[in-house]
């Protein structure tokens, strides 16, 4: 057998072995990368007309900054989240399956916007998704 046919291959495992994985929190471009998504994603929930008026009475830095840990925390980041549950803090206003997906499309636009890879993006959704019994009401 050729020495370099069989070299070439274990060469490449060597260097597949050695290259470091980047973690979901750093695909999302880390702390600096977080609040940008967060930014983006309000700008839009505002202009978006489906949803807006639902945010009219809330309190957008503490929005701002509840997301931004919770989001960090999915993604594994250094951060503690200090917010209310998802129940408390959805209870009682009333929403629905449309505005769950509203905010869901937003979230995307949010993530595309970034330029966030679209298999982290996945993986990010994947991890909010069973928050939606907690937001939609019955």
């Amino acid at each position: 057998m050729n020495r370099l046919a069989f070299a070439l291959p274990m060469l490449l495992l060597a260097a597949c072995a050695t290259t470091p994985r980047i973690s979901l929190y750093e695909q999302f471009g880390g702390q600096a990368g977080v609040e940008a998504l967060v930014e983006e994603l309000l700008v839009r929930i505002l202009e978006d007309e489906r949803i807006n008026a639902g945010f009219v009475e809330t309190d957008l830095v503490n929005l701002n900054d509840r997301l931004v840990e919770q989001i960090c925390v999915e993604l594994g980041g250094p951060c503690t989240y200090t917010g209310r549950s998802m129940a408390e803090s959805h209870a009682g206003l009333g929403i629905t399956e449309a505005d769950f997906n509203a905010l869901v499309e937003d979230l995307q636009d949010a993530m595309d916007a970034r330029g966030i890879p679209f298999r982290a993006q996945n993986q990010l959704l994947r991890r909010l998704a069973p928050m939606h019994r907690d937001i939609v009401s019955p």
